[in-house]
């Protein structure tokens, strides 16, 4: 088998038709080795020199090499942490570019660049072979098979986001066939996205699907990565997703969720990779130009800057990393057909030697890419790096997850004093966060839960967490979860408490749906999904994450088809899915958002300032299709109290009310509405919502005093 010099573009490894052209970045190796393996992966059938290197890239042509051979690279260099290098031929590495891998990852000694028996740690270089104990690259031809269903393209105000996981989302579903469990292609079933669609759900949110690996300390506790947050190749789908490792099953998938207009939106993570810090393995980056793929610090450049918390961080402020990651955005935009991504730990992605930036190049270069700014993206704002919390602050066409919306709607429903103000701007879309530079309510990512932390059922059924089945001695996770566990930690036969628990997930539900800005909904909260606990199941590959279809009982049925009445109601009205921020109305017929008082009467200063007062209601006004007749209202009552209140309803042009929703009585519906004249005096159950809206019959001819008039004027 022989090599020519080919091409330095594009990079990876590319069949032409009548072989395979071969390119790798790396600006300080002094000679690059391309292993070549026959199909198994298993017997190498070549080791060539690259034989040019054109702008710091490797490049070769091997001419009658067919798609399906494996390969992989040893990079020669200098062995010198301390100056940031750490290369080692004996490793066989992973090409940044592959797009599709064969053979599992193992855990050996064989896979660390340095001998971990020296006392002097990783300054040694380790000369064992890994190369039975790591994946390779696979050569791919691009398929001919092409999406056929145009992307939904579905607005952010009507957007409702469904954040889940590959396995638990499928694994369990009794009406899969047990080899799509856990893949792609059951995802792709009608069953699920039926159900997706009768749910209400608009967006499918997955969390990482590039191939990753498991931690070293899972692996020595018996545990392995579920969450898929350490990722290894940032082009390929992961081996275990697939069914038969072709990754036009990907591409299927995404094709069938679109045909259903259903988006997909992916989580990755360019923030670091899985090879750790400076005690870790050498598997890709590292061994192929450490100094170039990761930011090092300053000092002593044998070890790594830390800001995701994870061990390393990638060095974005390199032309060729920057590169890389442009690249794989495009290859899942373009070629794999999602439609957004959620960036982890996104803070990394715009610091700079002078703090965050949200004109960073990474921002920047993203904008004017016309593939990427047509894509949904969505930062998580925050990293462990300094100036790290970044709510607020990303570009006007970005959106973020938004944990002040989280903790303030969890500290209203834990009973905690003195909430109102903060509640009323988080369901007025934080426009006190986002209400700049031309951003709009759609900036916030409204969501309670998500696969961080307790799902909903746990959040109001336990105080502390346990995380015992971690293997960290219940020292892992938040400590703090703004929950409740109503007088008995974990489960109960307590007919009284586990009422009132269904009850709270309702209320977190309502308030969820009835929010200004963007629903995220994590799977299996509509079901009350428990994970007994555990507030960081990152390492559970089993039951405690698996959606569990046939669970027992009445109320995950009834908490499925409450979520599914509030996310029709969210549909209805579009005053809840309006995209600019509203305001109080100068006159009753016009657009905007009441805060009202038990007494249906317009907040008052005082009254914020009323610190034991947990009633609330929301009003809002939509004139969307009134013509010249009525603008239609719709009112939320919140009674976060542990006591029964009053609240007197408002009197507006258009007359009387209708009760859509009552947390406190989930039977009520389109069958069973209950209609009261304005002025009527409701009583709300403790912990409670309540959802009403005008009918449209005439109003009273004269009311006692409404939101925007002095008492005993009638409005018109």
């Amino acid at each position: 088998m022989k090599i020519v010099a080919g091409e330095p573009r594009p990079l990876g490894a590319t069949w032409t038709g009548d072989g395979v052209n071969f390119a790798l970045f790396s600006a300080h190796a002094e000679a690059v080795e391309l292993c070549l393996y026959d199909p198994s992966g298993l017997h190498e059938v070549a080791r060539l020199m690259l034989p040019d290197k054109t702008h710091d890239v490797w490049h070769g042509f091997v001419p009658r090499l067919q798609p399906g051979y494996c390969y992989g690279y040893r990079v020669h260099g200098p062995y010198e942490p301390r100056a940031g290098h750490r290369f080692n031929p004996h490793k066989l590495l992973l090409d940044p570019y592959a797009t599709r891998l064969l053979g599992r990852y193992r855990w050996d000694e064989a896979n660390f660049g340095y001998a971990r028996s020296d006392e002097a740690l990783d300054l040694v270089p380790d000369a064992r072979d890994n190369a039975v104990f790591v994946p390779k690259g696979v050569v791919s031809a691009a398929s001919e098979w092409c999406n056929n269903a145009i992307s939904p393209l579905v607005p952010w105000r009507q957007t409702v986001i469904y954040e889940t996981h590959v396995r638990g989302f499928t694994m369990r579903h009794p009406q899969l066939p047990e080899a799509l469990r856990g893949r792609f292609a059951g995802l792709a079933q009608p069953q699920l996205i039926d159900y997706l669609k009768a749910l209400g759900i608009t967006t499918v949110e997955l969390l990482p699907v590039h191939a990753f690996i498991d931690e070293y300390h899972l692996h020595e506790k018996g545990l392995g990565n579920y969450w898929g947050y350490n990722t290894l190749s940032f082009f390929a789908p992961h081996p275990d997703y697939l069914v038969d490792g072709e990754v036009d099953e990907f591409r299927q998938m995404v094709d069938r969720l679109h045909e259903a207009g259903l988006e997909v939106i992916l989580d990755v993570v360019f923030n670091h990779s899985c090879e750790g810090n400076h005690l870790g393995p050498t598997l890709s980056f590292r061994g192929i130009d450490n100094l170039s793929y990761y930011q090092l610090m300053p000092g002593d450049r044998r070890f790594y800057v830390n800001d995701s918390g994870c061990g390393n961080t990638l060095n974005l402020g390199h032309p060729r990393v920057m590169q890389l990651v442009m690249d794989s955005l495009r290859y899942w935009a373009g070629y794999m057909g999602v439609d957004g991504f959620r960036f982890d730990l996104a803070t990394v992605l715009g610091r700079t030697e002078q703090g965050f930036d949200s004109a960073a190049t990474f921002f920047q270069v993203v904008a004017q890419d016309p593939l990427l700014a047509s894509c949904k993206l969505i930062a998580e704002p925050w990293d462990i790096g300094p100036g790290g919390y970044q709510l607020g602050h990303f570009p006007a066409n970005w959106s973020e997850w938004n944990d002040r919306y989280r903790d303030t709607v969890r500290r209203f429903w834990r009973g905690d004093q003195g909430q109102l103000p903060e509640l009323a701007r988080r369901l007025h879309g934080s426009g006190d966060i986002f209400e700049h530079a031309g951003r709009r309510p759609s900036a916030s990512i409204n969501f309670i839960t998500s696969h961080d932390g307790f799902p909903l059922r746990d959040l109001v059924s336990y105080r502390q967490r346990h995380n015992e089945a971690n293997g960290e001695d219940n020292n892992d996770g938040h400590r703090e979860n703004l929950s409740s566990n109503f007088g008995v930690e974990g489960p109960t036969d307590d007919p009284a408490i586990d009422a009132l628990r269904w009850q709270m997930q309702r209320n977190f539900l309502a308030t969820l749906a009835v929010s200004q800005g963007v629903p995220m909904l994590l799977a299996g909260d509509e079901r009350g999904r428990s994970q007994q606990g555990n507030n960081n199941a990152y390492c559970q590959d089993n039951a405690l994450n698996w959606l569990d279809w046939e669970a027992a009982g009445e109320q995950p049925q009834l908490l499925l088809a409450f979520t599914r009445k509030l996310l029709a109601l969210r549909r209805q009205f579009p005053v809840l899915q309006a995209d600019v921020y509203r305001h109080r109305p100068d006159h009753p017929r016009d657009d905007g958002i009441q805060w009202l008082n038990g007494d249906g009467l317009v907040m008052r200063e005082e009254h914020w300032h009323e610190h034991l007062n947990q009633l609330l209601g929301y009003l809002l006004t939509d004139t969307s299709g009134a013509a010249d007749g009525p603008p239609r209202y719709l009112l939320v009552i919140f009674n976060a109290a542990a006591e029964r209140y009053h609240f007197t309803l408002p009197a507006t042009p258009a007359g009387s009310w209708q009760l859509l929703a009552d947390t406190a009585r989930p039977a009520i519906g389109e069958a069973s509405r209950e209609s009261y004249e304005a002025r009527t005096t409701l009583e709300l159950a403790a912990h409670s919502v309540q959802i009403l809206n005008n009918s449209g019959a005439a109003a009273p001819a004269t009311v006692k005093r409404s939101p925007w008039s002095e008492p005993e004027h009638t409005l018109s």
